[in-house]
C-alpha cells in the first residue's frame, strides 16, 4: 500500500476510549471571581472625540 492510501480495514480496527473520569474536566466555578473595576478618564470629551478623528484619517 503506498503512502495516502486509505484502508477502511484499519479503520475498522481502531477503538475509541470514551471513559473520562470527573477530574478530566474543567471547574468552570472554580476561579470565580467578584468584584468590580474603576476607570479614571484623564482626557476631556473633545480631546476623544479629535483623538477619534486622527484613528480614522489615519486609516
Amino acid at each position: 500500500m503506498g503512502f495516502g492510501s486509505y484502508d477502511e480495514s484499519e479503520q475498522e480496527k481502531q477503538e475509541l476510549d470514551a471513559d473520562f473520569e470527573d477530574e478530566d474536566g474543567v471547574n468552570a466555578a472554580e476561579n470565580e471571581h467578584d468584584g468590580s473595576v474603576e476607570f479614571e478618564f484623564t482626557a476631556s470629551n473633545d480631546e476623544l472625540l479629535d483623538r477619534l478623528e486622527d484613528i480614522k484619517e489615519n486609516t
